[in-house]
């Protein structure tokens, strides 16, 4: 099979197209589709409660360490500089809209790209997932980004949503499956139909990624450290100024086989399927090894803390510096993946490298027994606030007049369990804190705020 390629004309227009033809537009702007669509997210209500939302330390843990909202724009500056890079190497693929890149639909799908993330981090994720699985129903913070810019985000009065156009809601659709059927990752069925009828139309095969999809979510895991470039160094970057990253030997030594477990319970083991378990072991130390060993080095030309902040820009130059576009296969059909490219290949190197960094990061500051109280708190504030407002008459006592008449309005479409998630995931960590207490007796409330 070969790829859907569309005239010139053609494709500039299905990658404007927005999901509701009415669209409040004035008359004089001046801005592109494009730049519409940033504004449009970077004024959300969403993304400004980004500020208070935790990234692995609790929101307010200390002026330095990264909350949910300087983590996104590290993202985008992130993704804005790649989009940029590979913008130039897109000539000769195939006239698909799925293989275009414009570095401003990268650096929009990137604000948007952690909207969907609950108070408490990722524990927090996983506390309203379990409530919800007891009605059949699941909580994934992906799935929530399409849902607060498909439905929740209401500031129009024709519409729900933020009617974004086809090509920022397909780059910030990281994982193109639908929840149900997948389990784990995915859209929930009320914005899967739509997106799906989007990559339907742009001829993109099942379970592929636009390529600014694919550079949002390397960007996220080069910012963030998993699999791509923000996660991996900036939550490093913590990690050390919190003393839970050293480069003694005896650190190395005593995460080592934590390191291990995590790499060989991930879904990135493959990077590793060629080499046997000893030969695993010793290229996993050899990596971080050489990671501890450019640490000292910066170091060793300053100080701790400048050698702290070049270390991260080392990294975040490495990676950057190296990403590519290489032909690959998805269940059998044609496309193109953004990678780590050396000499023409898939670079596994650098790829397990930054494995380790975001597993590193796992084993040494989420485990960490502060982080593990931070997040039990969190569990019993989502569980308190969860057993009062999922009772129906009781939640409409207690809600803002504006959820309970969106409900009302929904006619049935929603059960109130999800409306209860919704609710809840938009909370800042301060504000559930603060609601916890006021309902729990601990904090008085008073009569001029919800």
């Amino acid at each position: 099979m070969s790829i859907k390629e569309f005239d010139i004309e053609k494709n500039k227009e299905i990658r404007q197209i927005r999901l509701n033809s009415v669209d409040m537009t004035r008359k004089n702007d001046r801005r592109d589709e494009f730049q519409r669509d940033y504004g449009r997210l970077i004024h959300s209500p969403a993304f400004r409660r980004l500020h208070g939302k935790s990234q692995v330390f609790g929101a307010g843990s200390g002026d330095y360490f990264r909350n949910r909202l300087t983590h996104t724009l590290e993202v985008a500056q992130i993704g804005r500089v790649l989009a940029s890079y590979l913008s130039k190497e897109i000539d000769n693929l195939p006239r698909n809209p799925g293989l275009t890149i414009n570095p401003l639909v990268v650096e929009s799908a990137c604000l948007a790209h952690d909207l969907g993330h609950p108070p408490f981090g990722h524990k927090g994720e996983c506390d309203l997932n379990k409530l919800l699985n007891v009605k059949d129903e699941y909580y994934e913070g992906n799935a929530q980004n399409f849902r607060i810019l498909m439905y929740l985000e209401n500031i129009y009065p024709d519409h729900y949503g933020l009617n974004l156009t086809a090509s920022v809601l397909l780059a910030i659709n990281k994982y193109p499956y639908r929840l149900k059927e997948n389990k784990k990752k995915g859209l929930y069925d009320s914005e899967w139909t739509a997106i799906s009828q989007l990559r339907e139309g742009w001829g993109i095969p099942n379970g592929c990624k636009t390529l600014e999809a694919q550079i949002m979510d390397l960007s996220d895991d080069i910012a963030y450290s998993t699999h791509d470039i923000a996660y991996s160094t900036h939550d490093i970057e913590d990690g050390i100024k919190a003393g839970k990253i050293r480069r003694d030997p005896l650190f190395v030594k005593s995460i080592m086989d934590d390191l291990i477990q995590e790499v060989c319970t991930s879904k990135e083991k493959e990077l590793w399927d060629a080499l046997s378990k000893g030969e695993m072991k010793k290229n996993i130390n050899d990596l971080l090894q050489q990671f501890i060993n450019v640490w000292q080095g910066k170091v060793d030309m300053s100080d701790e803390v400048i050698g702290r902040q070049e270390l991260k820009a080392h990294y975040v130059n490495e990676f950057a510096n190296s990403i590519g576009i290489i032909e690959t296969q998805e269940n059998g059909e044609p496309w193109y993946k953004v990678t780590f490219v050396k000499d023409g290949e898939e670079d596994l190197s650098l790829l397990r490298l930054m494995i380790i960094l975001k597993k590193l990061v796992w084993v040494t500051l989420v485990k960490d027994i502060r982080v593990q109280r931070l997040q039990m708190r969190g569990e019993v504030i989502i569980k308190g606030l969860w057993s009062i407002l999922n009772d129906v008459e009781n939640g409409k006592k207690i809600l803002p007049r504006g959820w309970v008449d969106r409900f009302e309005s929904s006619n049935g479409e929603w059960g109130w369990d999800r409306f209860i998630a919704d609710y809840i995931s938009g909370m800042t960590d301060n504000y559930a804190d603060k609601l916890y207490g006021e309902l729990y007796g601990s904090r008085i409330g008073n009569i001029y705020g919800e």
